[in-house]
């Protein structure tokens, strides 16, 4: 599939200046930083809740605990695929018992991906809370799933795809809003 790109979203500052207004939202309505945990759902979740982690630590002075899950398993739509998922490394290094667990992924469409990331995170134990935070929220959900904290709404019609770009798997930072060509 060949992509045409149609708008950028935002830039390396415009991305930076997203995770600092997270990261300060998430600490406003926490009461602080007391008993939170960040999991990141993989692959560009994960970096986005380490940097969210990283933001809070220069606000606050606080190093919070950040995990990694993988929800490949957890999909309602892996055995409709034709290949084998690859399975990734699921990594919570910490004890969700009674945490308030902020949930981290770049973008949110279906909500299907979130549903099975709940899921899985259940498999880990009980955490008092659970809390969605994303970088871009494009609509159009299948589930009654509602994020806690959206960088940017991007309304979007079913032939656009939103694509984070981020320096740890890319090269670089940014949001693109591409459309499939023929």
């Amino acid at each position: 599939m060949e992509f045409r790109v149609k708008a950028r979203l935002a830039d390396e500052q415009g991305l930076n200046r997203t995770i600092t207004r997270l990261a300060h939202e998430i600490i406003e309505r926490c009461k602080g930083t007391e008993n939170i945990g960040l999991i990141g759902v993989r692959t560009r979740g994960d970096y986005l809740a380490k940097r969210i982690a990283r933001k809070i630590e220069e606000i606050e002075g606080v190093k919070l605990p950040v995990g990694i899950l993988d929800i490949v398993m957890y999909r309602d739509d892996f055995r409709m695929k034709h290949k084998l998922p690859r399975v990734e490394v699921t990594d919570i290094p910490f004890n969700v018992d009674g945490k308030i667990l902020i949930l981290v992924d770049d973008v949110i469409y279906t909500g299907r991906t979130t549903r099975a990331a709940l899921d899985a995170l259940m498999d880990f134990g009980r955490p008092a809370a659970i809390q969605l935070a994303v970088l871009i929220d494009r609509g159009h959900r299948e589930m009654p799933i509602k994020p806690d904290y959206v960088g940017k709404n991007v309304p979007t019609s079913i032939g656009e795809e939103v694509r984070v770009l981020m320096k740890e798997v890319d090269g670089k930072d940014e949001i693109l809003l591409v459309e499939e060509t023929r």
